[in-house]
């Protein structure tokens, strides 16, 4: 296999048998009809050990916090309400009952904000990498569902938060390892790689303000989530460089690596979207009111299904260059 893109491209059904779905493969959760005012959110995600993580970069309790918050975040860019989990975990002998036991107290501590229950799951052995597979249920009001489909001609862009920090935070951990010494501003690139804080409270706002709009959660880079919005909606994006929002504590680094830190590092978890000009100021006060930033990074255009960044040189087309697992 090359490329997971085209592989899931290829294996996606052509016909929907069941009436209840709404949206299947092709966003960050499925969708279905449940009886009622809501309709059901529901997605999963895969950690594997030496691939999505290391101990020597991560604590058990950041493992499982981890493995928790990224299908939090899924649901979080449909505008949902997170409610159910189940765990499947495949244990080799290396792992202690004690890193096991802290694993899942990272995602019940997690969980315990959003008042999440863990309802199921499945624990077997394995003789290679501990491997966790997490499944989280949420909901969503009828007609409030934010999918990627949305981008029209003329919408502003927007980003929640600061992009590049979770990379620059794993930088920092393969350098010295989690048990360096760091200073208090590294911590905080550490603790944005290692605790993930998914936007919830932002994806709630925008579901709620019942404007159309596209979404999209920040886990693979801030390029390739822009990208599947763009083939989704069948538009052109444009991202301004000096607007993109990179935390201040990074400026040392050389600017050229912070930037690719920010398209291209991922595991961000914050939501990038599209909506029209004319709400944004609206909405905007709306997710400043629940203490969320989020900043205009650029706009959608009539076009191919591709994305550019604007730099103070030229027009340069961004690629999806994010995390891809058999490259």
């Amino acid at each position: 296999m090359q490329d997971e893109f085209s592989f899931i491209t290829k294996i996606t059904p052509k016909q929907v048998k069941q009436r209840e779905l709404i949206h299947g493969i092709g966003d960050d959760a499925a969708l279905f009809h449940i009886e009622g005012a809501y309709d059901e959110v529901i997605c999963v995600d895969t950690m594997v050990e030496d691939i999505h993580f290391r101990k020597d970069t991560m604590a058990p309790f950041h493992i499982g916090h981890k493995a928790l918050a990224v299908n939090i975040s899924d649901i979080a860019a449909m505008g949902g309400t997170p409610l159910f989990y189940l765990v499947s975990i495949a244990i080799p002998k290396d792992w202690e009952d004690e890193e096991l036991y802290e694993i899942y107290e990272g995602m019940s501590k997690l969980a315990s904000q959003y008042e999440m229950d863990l309802i199921g799951g499945d624990t077997v052995s394995t003789k290679d990498k501990l491997v966790i597979s997490v499944t989280v249920i949420g909901k969503i009001e009828k007609g409030r569902r934010l999918l990627r489909s949305q981008a029209k001609s003329g919408d502003l862009v927007f980003v929640t938060g600061n992009v590049g920090s979770s990379a620059a935070g794993l930088h920092l951990l393969f350098e010295k390892t989690r048990t360096g010494s760091f200073s208090k501003e590294e911590m905080e690139l550490i603790q944005s790689h290692q605790m993930p804080q998914p936007q919830v409270k932002a994806g709630r706002v925008l579901a709620q303000s019942n404007c159309r709009l596209a979404l999209n959660d920040v886990s693979d880079g801030l390029a390739s989530e822009a990208n599947e919005i763009a083939e989704a909606s069948g538009v052109t994006i444009v991202i301004e460089e000096n607007k993109i929002p990179i935390i201040p504590v990074i400026d040392a680094i050389d600017p050229e690596q912070r930037l690719k830190w920010a398209l291209f590092g991922g595991e961000d978890f914050q939501l990038i979207g599209t909506m029209s000009e004319e709400n944004w100021e609206m909405v905007h006060k709306q997710l400043e009111k629940q203490g969320v930033t989020a900043s205009v990074i650029g706009k959608v255009t009539a076009g191919e299904a591709k994305v550019f960044l604007q730099t103070e040189e030229n027009l340069v087309e961004l690629k999806k260059e994010g995390y891809n697992h058999f490259k």
